[in-house]
């Protein structure tokens, strides 16, 4: 005798926000007629601080000190205790998503460090123009081995609605030094913490050149990156965990010479 159990959302997309009604069925399929004692079905939210594998003898204290924050738990009987007939019975179900003592219903994410299992917000436009030049570079060691250069550009906003891409522009106004690339890179940074300490990780997941060789003098290039759905969520802040964003610009000219500027981003899904 085999009998299996499924699931079924009615949602395709599966994407729920909060105050909605989860809803599906629940398929049992068995050859033969089956006892049971009563079906239950459970739904449970958390966000799960887990350690990373380069972190393990760093904040042990930390990691062992909080524990997985619920944020929604509901459970229903959905049949009393009998028998299912042979063949397919659907148990059809409905649970509200309402979280537990006034907590925030974070968008499912998965990264180093957190980990969300189930915001909308307001995106104001944060226009961002910046000049690199080789007296604005910090972390610099010897400052006049630097080739001479002028780098403008325009981010039209560091706030960023998740599902637009983050556009702008650059422009080489004069380098003495040819131009071999410039890219964009994509950090995300997660930070976890408590009394005991705070661990914070940062996390390349994207990188793209937007030029390639030496780009005419004067000649402005389009800044323009989709930000990827799997590896990014909304921006957050807890008590116990961030999880940030930043952008670099990234330009390497001859001789291997590297030059980046930085700009932390607001990611919002609106």
């Amino acid at each position: 005798m085999g009998t299996s159990l499924d699931i079924k959302i009615k949602r395709a997309n599966k994407v729920y926000h909060a105050g909605e009604m989860l809803s599906g069925v629940v398929v049992v399929t068995s050859k033969d007629a089956v006892q049971h004692q009563g079906v239950t079905l459970t739904m449970e939210g958390a966000v799960n601080l887990q350690l990373s594998a380069k972190s393990v003898g760093v904040f042990e204290a930390f990691y062992n000190s909080v524990k997985p924050i619920q944020i929604l738990n509901s459970t229903i009987e959905m049949v009393k205790p009998g028998k299912f007939p042979s063949g397919k019975t659907e148990i059809p179900f409905e649970f509200p998503l309402h979280v537990k003592g006034g907590k925030v219903l974070y968008e499912t994410y998965h990264g180093v460090f957190v980990n969300i299992q189930p915001q909308q917000g307001k995106v104001t436009p944060s226009p961002v123009d910046f000049t690199i030049t080789p007296e604005t570079l910090q972390n610099v060691k010897e400052r006049a081995l630097l080739p001479k250069f002028l780098i403008r550009g325009h981010l039209n906003s560091t706030n960023c609605a998740i599902t637009q891409p983050l556009t702008g522009e650059l422009v080489v106004e004069r380098s003495d030094a040819a131009v071999r690339s410039v890219e964009l890179q994509l950090v995300r940074v997660e930070t976890c913490g408590c009394a005991e300490g705070y661990a914070r990780d940062a996390t390349e997941i994207q990188n793209i050149q937007i030029a390639d060789g030496d780009v005419c003098r004067g000649l402005s290039v389009p800044i323009h990156m989709v930000f990827p759905r799997l590896f990014t969520c909304p921006t957050l802040e807890t008590t116990n965990f961030k999880v940030e964003f930043e952008v670099n610009v990234v330009v390497l000219l001859q001789a291997d010479h590297l030059i980046t500027e930085n700009f932390p981003l607001k990611l919002c899904r609106a």
